[in-house]
């Protein structure tokens, strides 16, 4: 009985696990892309996590995109909140048709068909089709795990009892509450601690207070999936892995509390309630906490975001990029990962480029060793992108990444070349106009990216060039002229020539990176 009881709660994980799959395959894109776009509120976040879950049938996949997000810098903390709350209501969705549909309509046998078929689909059939089969598969095999559960479980009345866990007292039921926490953190899935929950129950092996301490538990116990997701990620990932295991404690603090006064107005709303369906009332409380604790903890979302931080205080690198390896399955979130990251990797060579040519602002010099490693961080994430050739909707904006970067890092090796160019530049009275427009193009382009006024920077760089390049020829006459008639030498003349080949290129790269980014950026929809 033992061994079928937990040969059913293995095949409910099966279950489980291709239902989620499956579910992930058909609309996992659609509910992430979901996720990213309609977050313009907590409200509005929390009723697209809660309806995510109850789409994905996972609370766990929902937290740890939502995580991703944040570690990627594709989501704010504070917009994440949203999601994580609604993320706990949207999960009480299955224990709802376990109780409403596994246990009235026993359909452990029907559901042997429908097992076969989904294989069968899974096998012989491919895209949308195939990951409706594998959907459909894991659908029965959920309800044939429900089903031997039962059996095992109404064999060991008498074997298994109320008496079996501590007694129902304030201490009994914080002990079964630890016991539900731990449950779900060894079996990684606090909808199979429900499910098996709500068999105990059925069964008359556990009592309904016993019940619903051990879904309080496994409520928290939820919280380790995305704890352990955020580990080595950024300060934003860590608070949004954090705030999800507060919150649920939170929530499971009350909870604990209205367990009584629960009871009581069940029995009083629906007499003989508790004694014939203990299961309905189990999932109405589950709900029913979940529900009250969005409720309460919305108004407070800017007050919630503001103590997370001061207890994950931020301590960013200027060099810290953010490319989660889990966007690379959608790419238009990991195209929005690289775009973010050159970004701010621009911003650095920019005020670099400026602190050589301005001796006021040598404190904007950037750690060129530390930004040669994350530009080439950032374009071996580029590089593991995949689209399906010049038709994918976001192959013009790959395109535009990858020019992006590939002026980014000459840029880079003009940044590294002797510095000596860039004081020639400054130093030197011929130059001066040639000089003095670059550091103008370089200040206006933070400017306007800080302004994200791309179109009129793109005008303004490429007028900006063809100024620079216009005095090349005439300034090379000139510095001839003065080695001919010998009020220049030779190393000095040719100090002022690279000084101006210097010019010209980096004038030419910032042309470029801004033609490239302003296209990424109205590709992207920015």
């Amino acid at each position: 009985m033992t061994i079928q009881a937990l040969g059913g709660l293995g095949l409910f994980l099966l279950g489980m696990i291709v239902m989620t799959e499956g579910l992930r395959e058909l609309a996992g894109d659609a509910m992430r892309s979901a996720l990213m776009r309609f977050t313009s509120s907590p409200a509005t976040g929390a009723a697209t996590g809660a309806l995510s879950t109850a789409i994905l049938q996972s609370s766990s996949a929902t937290t740890v995109a939502a995580v991703g997000f944040v570690g990627a810098g594709l989501m704010t903390f504070t917009s994440s909140l949203g999601i994580i709350f609604g993320a706990n209501i949207g999960t009480t969705l299955k224990g709802w048709l376990i109780a409403l549909i596994g246990f009235k309509l026993q359909l452990s046998t029907i559901m042997m068909p429908l097992i076969l078929i989904g294989a069968i689909l899974r096998l012989f059939s491919s895209g949308k089709l195939s990951s409706s089969g594998f959907t459909l598969a894991g659908f029965g095999l959920i309800f044939v795990g429900i089903g031997l559960m039962q059996q095992g479980m109404s064999g060991m009345e008498g074997i298994i009892t109320p008496e079996t866990l501590p007694a129902d007292t304030w201490l009994g039921r914080i002990q079964i509450v630890l016991l539900g926490a731990l449950i779900t953190m060894i079996t990684q899935s606090s909808s199979a601690g429900v499910a098996a929950t709500m068999t105990a129950l059925y069964a008359g092996a556990i009592s309904i207070e016993q019940g619903l301490a051990l879904i309080i538990g496994m409520d928290i116990g939820t919280t380790i999936t995305a704890l352990l997701a955020t580990i080595g990620g950024s300060v934003g990932a860590r608070r949004t892995g954090i705030s999800h295991m507060i919150y649920n404690l939170f929530t499971g603090t009350g909870a604990l509390l209205l367990i009584t006064p629960f009871i009581m107005a069940w029995q009083y709303l629906f007499p003989g309630g508790l004694t014939q369906d203990p299961e309905i009332a189990l999932v109405a409380f589950h709900t029913f906490f979940n529900t009250l604790g969005v409720l309460l903890i919305l108004p407070l979302t800017g007050q919630f975001a503001r103590l997370i931080k001061k207890l994950i205080p931020e301590a960013k690198s200027p060099y810290a990029i953010n490319l989660d390896k889990s966007l690379l399955k959608t790419p238009e979130f990991a195209l929005t990962a690289v775009q973010d990251a050159v970004l701010v990797e621009y911003v650095l060579l920019l005020n670099h480029v400026d602190a050589v040519l301005n001796i006021d602002h040598k404190d904007k010099r950037a750690d060129l060793e530390r930004l040669q490693t994350v530009l080439d961080e950032t374009h071996e994430y580029l590089a593991m992108i995949q689209l399906h050739g010049s038709t994918d909707i976001n192959w013009n904006r790959m395109l535009d990444l990858v020019h992006t970067l590939d002026h980014m890092q000459r840029l880079h090796e003009r940044c590294e070349e002797d510095e000596d160019r860039a004081i020639t530049a400054r130093e030197t009275k011929n130059l001066s106009q040639m000089h003095d427009m670059l550091v103008t193009l370089a200040q206006e382009t933070l400017e306007n990216i800080k302004d994200e006024n791309w179109g009129d920077l793109v005008l303004k760089s490429r007028r900006t060039e063809q100024d620079i390049v216009q005095q090349v020829d005439p300034l090379r006459d000139d510095i001839a002229a003065c080695v001919a008639d010998g009020s220049m030498t030779v190393p000095v003349a040719t100090d002022c020539l690279e000084a101006i080949r210097w010019l010209e290129r980096v004038s030419h790269h910032i042309a470029r990176i801004n033609h490239h980014l302003n296209r990424a950026m109205l590709a992207s929809g920015k």
